[in-house]
């Protein structure tokens, strides 16, 4: 099983200014130990066990690119750094790494990871990718969700529907950031998970249906990395799915 790791780092860092700034946002510093978040969000991927694991992708904008091939240098990596010409959130992103995932032919699992986030037990999240991965490979969307321990306002929630193997659960619905009351009804529930944003899937997994969504960004037929097919099945699911962001099908706790 062959796993490609794709880093997203386009945010602009304005959330910690003026520690964070738009030339040099909090994913490109080390605020939890010498790695920065970028850093330590490849890192944290050493060393897995039972799968084959790709160079890390980074998909940034122009302005990080040196400082991104630079950072990843450091770590003795050299993988490939996609560029966007404009931020327009995850799933350009996505599409765009999708695409470059599978040049030549490949269609590997992707490890979707914002840059920013902050993991301290590796072996659990190793873990955990493990089992999503084996599940992504079947063509399922895995999306992490994390244990509340607080009736949290400014996190999105994924509440669980009926379980799915041994390790993982359907996906009931997403609910976008709740206020205090509401969201202390879902940790009181026991059956919401905060939205880690964190998601593995197949290449072809997601560019069969973001064809279908978004025909204008597709190549041409026959054009390189048009291996996945817009068939009628992977059109009814863009339609059912993605205009109500029910794009995931099964959840890892």
């Amino acid at each position: 099983m062959l796993i490609q790791p794709v880093v997203l780092s386009g945010g602009s860092g304005t959330r910690l200014w003026p520690l964070s700034r738009e030339k040099y946002p909090k994913q490109l510093l080390p605020l939890m130990g010498e790695d920065s978040l970028l850093q330590a969000t490849v890192r944290r991927l050493q060393g897995i066990n039972g799968a084959e694991l790709a160079p890390p992708m980074v998909v940034c904008n122009e302005e990080y690119r040196f400082v991104i091939a630079e950072q990843l240098r450091l770590l003795g990596q050299s993988g490939p750094i996609v560029l966007e010409p404009m931020g327009r959130n995850t799933a350009p992103a996505l599409t765009l790494a999708a695409f470059a995932a599978m040049k030549g032919g490949a269609d590997p699992v992707l490890l979707v990871m914002p840059a920013d986030h902050v993991i301290l037990d590796t072996a659990a999240f190793q873990r955990v990718v493990l089992q999503g991965a084996a599940l992504a490979e079947q063509g399922l969307v895995v999306t992490f969700g994390i244990t509340p321990d607080a009736p949290e306002t400014g996190y999105g929630y994924i509440q669980r529907g009926a379980p799915h193997g041994a390790n993982a659960s359907l996906i009931a619905r997403f609910v976008e950031k709740p206020d205090l009351a509401t969201a202390q009804v879902y940790l009181d529930d026991g059956a919401y998970l905060w939205n880690s944003g964190l998601f593995m899937l197949r290449a072809s997994t997601w560019l069969a249906p973001s064809a279908c969504a978004a025909p204008t960004f597709w190549p041409p037929a026959g054009a390189p990395g048009t291996r996945a097919p817009r068939t009628a099945a992977s059109c009814a699911w863009a339609r059912r799915l993605l205009p109500n962001a029910r794009r995931t099908r099964s959840t890892t706790p």
